[in-house]
Order: C-alpha cells, then structure tokens, then sequence
C-alpha cells in the first residue's frame, strides 16, 4: 500500500551571533550572521554591571536580557554572545550566568568584558591609537600590541567621570544650588538654570533633591542637554563644557604620558552636546597629537566579534 503523503523536513536552525553595548544611558544590540553580515539591531533600556551588587539592580539587568532574548528570537537561534557592559571589572561569572540564562547558552558561548575594550577595536587596531569615551561616564583606553587592556579615568560617578555627562549635570546642578545659597531665584537670570528646572519638574528643592538621589545614572546624565542648550547665551553653561573637554584632554594626556603620543579619537555621545568641548579637548592637547571624532557603533563591532566566535563553533 502506498501513499502520497510525505513526512515534512524539519526547518533549519539559522544560527546567529548577538553583539551587545551596554551603557548607563541606553543599551543597543545587533544580531550578525556566521559571515559577519548584519542582521537586524535595536535598544533597550540602560545597564551597569555595578546593578549586580545589589538584588533590585540584578533583576533589572535581567528583565533587560530577557527582553533581547524575545527580541532576537525571530531573527533565529542566538548561538554565540560578545557583549560590552560598562562598569564590568572582571566579574567572571554574575553577567555571563545572566546572558546563559536568558539566551539558553552554555557560558562558553558569552564573552562579556567592559564596554570601551569593545568601542576601541571599533575604531582602532590594537598599538595604534588612544581612544576617550565620554558618555554618561568617561574614560581612556589603550589596548597595546600584545593586546593587554590599559585605562585611564572611569573610576564611576561618585569618584571621578569627569568631563562625562553625568559630571556636566552634576557640576551644573552643584553651581545653580550655589548661587541659589547666596542670592535666593538667582534661577530667573540663568538660561541653565531655567532649562534644568524645566526637566526636573520645578525650582523647589525638594524637586532637585529626588531627581538628583532617586533617578538613574542615565537620567541624571541627561541633564547635560540642557547645560549644552543653554550654553551660548550662559557663561556658566559654557565654562562647564570648557572645563569637560579640559579633562577629557587630561585622559588622553596621561596615556601619551605613559605609552607615548599616538592619535587620539574621542567618541561617545557628549561630543554631540556642543562644538565647545572638542574645541577644548582640542586646545588643552599639544598640536602635534591629532585628534579625530569618531561615531561609535560598538554593538555592530560586538556582532562582528561574535560571529567570528560562531564560526569556531560550527
């Protein structure tokens, strides 16, 4: 007896490889393909790997690798993970555990490190340049020929991250605060001023007091626009950018220091806010250090990195 039904092939499982850059701001992801093709890519809300210190923060950090897991799941099976997180200083095991959970994978298949080693093989080959990152955070890295990891700066929000967003809204929050001491609504002559109080909510204290020890580290970061708003028509908005982009160029001064000059290239988000802080960076270097900006796009450099990875697997 025969019959003309026929038993259906099962599907192939494409396989894919997950690039992830994560910052306090914002986390952005891409998906490659075994040849280094670009899939798909997209955001998710802002990580540390210092969230993990405490239990509230860790299942934040989950609920964000859960959502990429789901949002990748149709793209095909993700088999192979590079992700950069910043704040990771070595913990081998919390974040890594996290992705393998999320994503189903054995941890050989995770590579997790901090988030500039990532953004640096983006934009230079290792024992060519120095690279300053200035997000919510700021930093400079130098990755030699040996491909050892060197840094300076980056010591976190409450030690150091000068000439970082965060830095800019603090020292901006610091000043109007300041003045508010010593001439009661000095607000209402100040363009900064104004524009802050807009985004927190309202000119009262209290206002400023639990956006400043309630929000995030990404939402106290943004605050940065509005000093960079407000810059061209408020001197003291200006001298905060000026005096950012001096101590970026201390980062990349005390690389030169140490490994001597090479170019440097400043990426990350606050070279957006305003001309006046490369202009800076650019004045406190010596003039024969070249200086470029470079856009970071370390979660397509983090996919490409992955996929290499995959097709060791295969």
């Amino acid at each position: 007896m025969s019959s003309d039904q026929q038993t259906p092939l099962p599907q192939q499982t494409t396989y894919i490889a997950l690039g992830i850059d994560a910052g306090g701001t914002q986390t952005r992801w891409a998906l490659a393909t075994k040849d280094e093709q670009i899939l798909a890519s997209g955001t998710a809300a802002g990580l540390t790997a210092l969230q993990t210190d405490n239990a509230e923060g860790a299942q934040a950090v989950h609920q964000v690798f859960a959502g990429l897991a789901a949002a990748t799941r149709s793209h095909g099976q993700v088999s192979s993970i590079r992700a950069g997180i910043t704040g990771f200083g070595g913990d081998a095991h919390t974040l890594p555990d996290m992705l393998a959970d999320c994503f189903d994978l054995e941890k050989e298949q995770i590579l997790v490190s901090n988030d500039i080693e990532i953004a640096y093989l983006d934009i230079f080959k290792p024992g060519t340049g120095y690279l300053i990152y200035a997000g919510t955070g700021s930093i400079a890295a130098y990755i030699d020929g040996n491909g050892e990891f060197h840094r300076a700066g980056g010591r976190g929000y409450l030690l150091d991250d000068a000439g970082g967003g965060f830095w800019i809204a603090r020292e901006a929050m610091r000043k109007l605060w300041r003045a508010e001491d010593e001439h009661p609504d000095h607000w209402k002559n100040s363009e900064m001023a104004k524009r802050l109080f807009k985004l927190i909510g309202g000119n009262d204290w209290n206002m400023s007091r639990d956006f400043i020890y309630h929000r995030s580290r990404g939402d106290i970061g943004k605050l940065a626009m509005a000093v960079a708003a407000a810059a061209d028509s408020d001197p003291v908005a200006m001298a905060i950018l000026q005096s950012a982009g001096k101590e970026l160029a201390r980062l990349g001064m005390a690389m030169c220091t140490r490994f001597g000059n090479k170019p440097i290239a400043l990426s990350g988000r606050v070279q957006e806010l305003h001309p006046a802080i490369v202009e800076s960076l650019r004045l406190h270097l010596p003039p024969e250090i070249s200086l470029r900006q470079s856009t970071c796009e370390a979660h397509f450099s983090a996919a490409r990195l992955a996929a290499r990875q995959l097709k060791k697997q295969s």
